[in-house]
Parts: C-alpha cells; sequence; structure tokens
C-alpha cells in the first residue's frame, strides 16, 4: 500500500485533479462532457431546508439512489428499490419511513460520510437496471465492474457482486463478493468474499467461475477514456451495464483499493512495471488501440481481445 501511494498516487496523479473525481456531481458533469453515459440525475439536496424536498422530488421515480457527493468507500450510500405512501423499500424488502430518508441526508450534509468529515451534498440518481445476464451473479442489488487504468491503460479488472451481507451494495468491505475478470476475455478468473476464494454466491449458488461480462470491449475503452477524461495517471473506474441503457460511468477513484490483486489472484506491480517500461505511450494514442495492447500482454485466457 506504501509503494501505490508513494509511486503511483502520489508520482502520477496530480493533486489539483482530485476534485474532479472525489466529488460525483463533478465527475457526472466530466463523464458526460466526453460522451459517457452515467445515471440520470433527479436532483441535488444542497442544505438543511431542502431536505424535506426529497419526498416530492423521488415521487415520479420507482427506485433511486441516494448518494454523499464526497462519499468514500461505498459508505452513505442508500439503495431504495420501491417507495409508496411515505414507505421506502430497501434491496432487502427491509422498509423505512420518510423520517429515515431525511436523517440519512441530514447525515449526508454534515459529513458523516465524506472524505474529511467536510459538509457535502447529497446527490438522488435514477436506480440502474441491471443487465438480466448478470441474474444470480449478485443478490438484491447492481454489480459493477472496476478496472484499474495506469496511463490509459487498463490493467486489471474485478466485477464487485452484492449478497445479503453487503445489504445490496457493491462493496467488498461490507461483503460484496469480487470476481476476478481476464482483460482479454471479460470471463472471471477467480472469486473471493472476505478476502477468501468462493465457488459459488453465498446467496444464490451461482457457480461464479461462469461469469462473462458482455459489452466488455466497451467497458474497457470507456475506463481507458478516463486518463483524457481526469489527467489522473492511476485511478479505478467503476462502471455498470444498465439494461436499457448499456455501459454506464459510477464512479472514478483516485485511490483505487488493492483488494482487486487478490481477487485476481496476481499483483498489480508486474503490471505498472510494464506500461512504465513503455515510457510515453505515441504508438498507442487513442483509448481503442491501449486496450488491445492491453489485452495482448495481460490477458490470461486469450492475447486477442474478445467482446
Amino acid at each position: 500500500m506504501n509503494q501505490r501511494n508513494h509511486s503511483y498516487i502520489g508520482r502520477y496523479n496530480d493533486r489539483s485533479k482530485y476534485p474532479l473525481v472525489d466529488d460525483k456531481l463533478k465527475t457526472k458533469i466530466i463523464a458526460q462532457q466526453h460522451g459517457a453515459t452515467t445515471p440520470k440525475l433527479i436532483g441535488v439536496i444542497r442544505n438543511q431546508a431542502d431536505v424535506k424536498r426529497v419526498h416530492n422530488m423521488v415521487l415520479n421515480w420507482p427506485g433511486f439512489v441516494i448518494k454523499p457527493a464526497q462519499g468514500s468507500g461505498g459508505k452513505g450510500i442508500l439503495v431504495i428499490t420501491q417507495h409508496k405512501d411515505g414507505v421506502y423499500t430497501k434491496p432487502s424488502g427491509a422498509t423505512i419511513g420518510r423520517e429515515d430518508i431525511e436523517r440519512h441526508i441530514s447525515n449526508a450534509l454534515a459529513g458523516l460520510f465524506s472524505l474529511g468529515g467536510k459538509n457535502d451534498v447529497a446527490v438522488i440518481e435514477n436506480l440502474i437496471k441491471f443487465d438480466s445476464c448478470f441474474d444470480g451473479f449478485s443478490y438484491e442489488g447492481v454489480p459493477d465492474v472496476r478496472i484499474i487504468v495506469f496511463k490509459g491503460y487498463p490493467v486489471m479488472a474485478m466485477m464487485r457482486c452484492s449478497t445479503a451481507a453487503s445489504d445490496g451494495k457493491a462493496n467488498l468491505h461490507q461483503g460484496a463478493v469480487g470476481v476476478g475478470i481476464d482483460i482479454a476475455t471479460g470471463r472471471a478468473v477467480r472469486a473471493v468474499q472476505f478476502d477468501q476464494p468462493l465457488l459459488n454466491h453465498p446467496d444464490t449458488g451461482k457457480e461464479l467461475s461462469t461469469l462473462k461480462v458482455p459489452h466488455w470491449k466497451r467497458l474497457l475503452t470507456l475506463a481507458s477514456s478516463a486518463w483524457e477524461m481526469t489527467g489522473l495517471g492511476y485511478m479505478g473506474t467503476d462502471m455498470v451495464l444498465d439494461k436499457e441503457e448499456g455501459p454506464m460511468v459510477l464512479e472514478l477513484n483516485a485511490r483505487p483499493g488493492l483488494a482487486i490483486q487478490i481477487a485476481n489472484g496476481a499483483g498489480l506491480l508486474p503490471r505498472l512495471h510494464h506500461i512504465e517500461s513503455l515510457g510515453i505511450a505515441r504508438d498507442f494514442p487513442k483509448p481503442e488501440e491501449r486496450v488491445i495492447y492491453a489485452a495482448h500482454q495481460f490477458g490470461i485466457f486469450s492475447q486477442t481481445l474478445v467482446d
């Protein structure tokens, strides 16, 4: 972790660019400016006086997600799958009331979930409808894809699949399953939960080795283009496959964790050293070209990119 912080995050990420990815609203704006699709924004609550407005704000949206704009590690994300007459249903089936929603937003505004505990804003987004190809791989929540991008090259990937333990959130620390994904083919390499190897999803029994991510080339290219979006040399890109909208950018992270190595059963360092050895990537200036190169170098099941 020290080497990641010093040799990669500290060296390749200009701190002046951190606000672009530390604030989910700013990330959404720059992603859209670069032609990337993001979850639809329902609204933003910026101060305590507006907290009660949330109920009218989501009135015509069957499901929604509340996020602190500067939240970290999945903290403060509240997923609501349906609501009626002031009763809000979470992915687990548990229900909460109007006051619980308001309290959650008030906590977000106060910075309870945010980096450095600073005052924040609450972002309300449309609930993503995940592709049916992932049925059984995730429980009561949307699976997402985390890809580590270094100097514009995708170097390692995993899918994070929610469980009952993670309360429908794709967060490994809270109990989601991490499935390592082959860069070239989008196929599962191995899977872990709480850093321990896993063969089947703990709630659905689905065999995790059968996972294959569709639209893989598009997802890799979208991740690779985050270098142009942000100027950050080392980052984690979090994306989802929406049933109707296709690949979407959820978040970008200037300090991605290292659990992706455990999910893949491989270390990042040899891949990072390889990209560093290229020097200035004059031969691969476009995201699509960098993706093809990465697939050839880091593919496990194949050295040819498979979509």
